[in-house]
């Protein structure tokens, strides 16, 4: 009888108990806006692009909570009769902390908001793949070859996640609850009459995207700039330093997508010394600063805001 698998990143169904399962073992770790999980090194900023972090651990499959116990500390009891700290008078008059800002309200410095949902239907006159996972937040449907559609109902999230003082939730519906495997069985609070497999693209299958988001930061020597895009294919992408105030780009990604500009830089680098790397979320830059100026931005075409942006490790003068 087929089973549906609980370990974190896997959740197949499956019929063979000794079938290959790959799973994150630890549970996700969050911090100062970076997600991840506490098993691997993998950090990314947004829900989608945790979601999407390769398992790092090879097993079976499983329908029993596995997780390790917590770790239970414990610390020497006090003598009865040691003093007791005593405030002063300014701690006494402090004022209580003020609450934080939910770290997935902020806006992110350096970068472009993610672009929003561009369509909300399927194109008709593209095939869906069999055992594509609907896109939208909250909805796990899988599209099952030759099956009819008209019966759909697509039951999902439209907000966006928010995780705030070990709370979480979505921004669409007021349910807040404290576990991770609670907050990804939070029932989607909007219905549309069909699912979201593959949204709109090319006749040809692939889908042209218009935009990426983007952040950056910067040392004294250099600017280290990240694009996010999921499963870029290194063999069928290129990436050239065109000139030393521009790069072109076409990337194109394992799920059909494809992402081709010339990104205007807001200042001139060394082309030679530059370098980049694909990884699994995104394509990373190490640009090679021509001077020490700062970089208010990325790229020349962004509006300047007077916004600083923080320089990373200091660098030491030649």
């Amino acid at each position: 009888m087929a089973q549906k698998c609980v370990h974190k990143g896997c959740g197949k169904v499956f019929a063979d108990e000794n079938e290959d399962c790959f799973y994150h073992p630890g549970p996700p770790k969050f911090h100062e806006g970076q997600k991840g999980w506490e098993c691997c090194k993998t950090r990314v900023l947004t829900f989608d692009e945790f979601l999407a972090i390769p398992p790092c651990t090879k097993g079976k499959h499983s329908t029993t909570d596995e997780a390790p116990p917590p770790v239970q500390t414990t610390t020497a009891p006090a003598p009865e009769n040691a003093p007791q700290p005593v405030p002063s008078g300014a701690e006494q008059a402090l004022p209580a902390p003020l609450p934080r800002i939910p770290q997935a309200e902020l806006p992110q410095r350096g970068g472009t908001a993610a672009p929003p949902e561009e369509t909300e239907e399927d194109e008709p006159s593209l095939s869906i793949p069999d055992g594509q996972t609907c896109r939208r937040r909250g909805c796990d449907a899988k599209y099952t070859a030759g099956s009819s559609r008209e019966e759909e109902k697509c039951i999902h999230h439209p907000g966006q996640p928010i995780f705030h003082e070990g709370s979480k939730g979505y921004s669409c519906c007021k349910r807040r609850v404290l576990e991770f495997d609670q907050f990804m069985r939070i029932e989607g609070c909007k219905t549309k009459d069909k699912h979201l497999f593959i949204g709109k693209g090319k006749n040809d299958g692939e889908e042209e995207l218009k935009t990426v988001r983007h952040d950056f930061y910067q040392t004294p020597s250099s600017v280290i700039a990240s694009l996010y895009l999921k499963k870029i294919d290194k063999e069928a992408s290129t990436v050239r330093f065109a000139s030393d105030t521009s790069v072109e780009l076409d990337l194109k990604t394992s799920d059909k997508k494809r992402y081709k500009a010339t990104i205007p830089l807001y200042a001139s680098i060394d082309p030679d010394k530059s370098s980049y790397r694909i990884m699994g979320t995104k394509l990373e830059f190490n640009f090679a600063k021509a001077d020490r100026s700062s970089w208010p931005v990325l790229r020349a075409d962004d509006p300047i805001t007077g916004e600083i942006i923080q320089m990373g490790r200091a660098g030491r003068a030649q």
